[in-house]
């Protein structure tokens, strides 16, 4: 594997583990100051959310409404400092287990997430 492709691997693991710790902080530490997030919602287009401080405001909410929230990779595609990472997200609603398919694609620079782009199936 590529130096730049391991890299990659590695800062994406990293990103989704807080992720799912739901470790603001470390979140913030592995964001690039220029990051941009784009939301699966609202339809049709999502939202677009630019710079480390806004986006990291937006997951802090995000937690706090979802705290039982949990994204499963099923496939991690590199190619160089891109990744696709095809995922399930898991979180109880109405007292039931509900699951939502989708795809983030990500840009990482200098070992740093510069962009997740956030799509959904359905």
């Amino acid at each position: 594997m590529q130096l730049e492709e391991q890299a990659t691997r590695t800062t994406i693991h990293s990103f989704n583990d807080a992720f799912n710790r739901q470790d603001v902080d470390e979140l913030a530490a592995l964001l690039t100051d220029d990051t941009v997030f784009e939301d699966t919602s609202p339809a049709p287009d999502g939202q677009r959310i630019e710079g480390k401080a806004a986006v990291v405001e937006f997951w802090r909410g995000w937690f706090e409404h979802n705290p039982d929230a949990r994204f499963e990779a099923e496939e991690v595609i590199l190619s160089g400092s891109r990744a696709i990472v095809l995922w399930v997200y898991r979180k109880m609603r109405n007292g039931k287990s509900w699951h939502l398919r989708g795809v983030d694609i990500f840009t990482v620079r200098d070992g740093k997430v510069a962009a997740k782009l956030a799509y959904v199936k359905g």
